[in-house]
């Protein structure tokens, strides 16, 4: 990897409400059965540790906690054993996000946070090909240190017709003057935000000319909304959250995600290009695709057809649907930060098993709110409640006063997390939980 000199004036500007737009306007644009594990296949050791990071070129590496473990790729249908181990001075979980259908590895309900010292046997089924996240973020307010995710990657069972298969983990870092960073939930005055790809502050992807890349793009940033841009190039968004959507190009070339936000977009190379991205306030370049050489084909390259379905319902009965609605933002009695929740609580709604659910979300607070459903993907709804958008999610934000109404099939028995978070690094991440009967 070699660092990019500093850009000038990068081609990419937007502002705070261009970039919330992003997450609806980006998608606008235009199954098979589980099997058992894979066999004489051992658990997946999962760590969570204490590490380093190099975030200033001109100081030592900076102190964070991490996810450790071996290469988290997968195929669909099978099942993933792991065997987590804490090894940080605080308890700790895992959010599997973007998994549906996984209530027995659920945080705080199905698992308690892993002791110091601790270990844990997870399985997790692994009903959908993807891009999920394992993060550690949810205990993460407040900690003496920020922690890293690991991505998994589920493969689709039939081959996808690309030349390369690369992950790009967008993370976010606030820096003190002295080089050290600290976790969300603390005031961020006196820091700076520092983003990275793949871990780098500058970070190079080297390409052949004609090909053809499958890029995976996580937004590991635990409050910001980011929109990350290869220039001049179209940008083919063929999944969102982990599911297939219709293929469609990227507006001007732009994926907006908010925090924990995946996309999969395939991208034909061309010519040599910076990698852009963008927190709402100003550009900041964090690598480039740099083109060597050139592929010849015996036929040009043809736009791909859409990923293959996880099978989830092509129609949504909202008619017969439950409904019920969710407050998010401001001082809310009902919800409560992962540290002191109790699986005790009231849940937020009851679901039946088979039943399409309509949520009415309103954010009543002072500035965009992120919602994130476990368990399920959903639809967002048009505005008179008689269609959706052509997409399925499970993270959204809100902007303050709005409501948004989603819908999902209540498919998988089991009690589900729902989080929301309000897009200020000082901000709470807060947690309620439904269940499916």
């Amino acid at each position: 990897m070699v660092r990019i000199g500093r850009m000038a004036s990068p081609k990419f500007s937007l502002d705070r409400r261009e970039l919330m737009a992003g997450l609806g306007a980006v998608a606008l644009s235009p199954a098979l059965p589980l099997t058992t594990a894979a066999q004489g296949r051992s658990a997946v050791p999962l760590l969570a540790s204490a590490g380093t990071l190099a975030l200033k070129a001109d100081g030592p590496p900076t102190p964070i906690w991490q996810l450790t473990g071996s290469d988290l790729r997968r195929k669909r249908g099978e099942n993933l054993d792991v065997a987590f181990r804490n090894d940080l001075p605080a308890p700790a979980t895992v959010c599997w996000r973007g998994l549906d259908g996984a209530p027995m590895a659920e945080p705080l309900l199905a698992r308690a946070p892993l002791a110091v010292g601790g270990t844990q046997a997870v399985q997790v089924p692994l009903r959908h090909a993807g891009t999920f996240f394992c993060d550690p973020g949810l205990l993460g307010d407040g900690q003496a240190q920020p922690a890293r995710g690991l991505p998994l990657i589920v493969s689709e069972t039939a081959g996808v017709a690309v030349d390369r298969d690369e992950m790009m983990l967008i993370e976010e870092w606030r820096l003190r003057p002295d080089g050290t960073a600290i976790a969300a939930g603390i005031d961020p005055t006196g820091s700076v935000p520092l983003y990275t790809l793949n871990g780098k502050t500058s970070f190079e992807l080297s390409a052949a000319g004609n090909t053809r890349l499958r890029l995976r793009f996580i937004n590991a940033s635990q409050r910001t909304v980011l929109a990350i841009k290869l220039e001049n190039y179209d940008v083919r968004v063929m999944a969102i959250d982990g599911e297939p959507a219709e293929p469609f190009s990227a507006r001007n070339g732009a994926l907006v995600l908010p925090p924990g936000g995946r996309a999969d977009a395939f991208v034909d190379t061309g010519t040599t290009a910076s990698i852009l991205l963008h927190d709402g306030r100003q550009a900041h370049p964090i690598g480039k695709l740099a083109i060597s050489g050139y592929v010849e084909r015996r036929a040009p390259l043809l736009p791909a057809p859409a990923l293959p379905s996880n099978g989830l319902p092509a129609e949504l009965d909202l008619k017969s649907a439950q409904r019920f609605e969710l407050a998010l933002g401001g001082p809310l009695a009902d919800w409560t930060r992962p540290n002191n929740f109790a699986a005790s609580a009231p849940p937020a709604f009851r679901a039946r098993t088979g039943r399409a659910v309509v949520l009415a979300l309103t954010n009543r607070g002072p500035i965009a709110n992120v919602f994130h459903l476990h368990g399920h993907h959903f639809r967002l709804l048009d505005r008179l409640d008689d269609g959706w958008k052509p997409f399925w999610l499970d993270t959204l934000a809100l902007e303050p006063g709005q409501t948004q109404r989603i819908a999902f099939l209540a498919e998988y028995p089991g009690r589900y997390l729902i989080e929301q978070v309000a897009t200020d690094w000082a901000a709470p991440r807060l947690v309620r939980w439904y269940s499916v009967d």
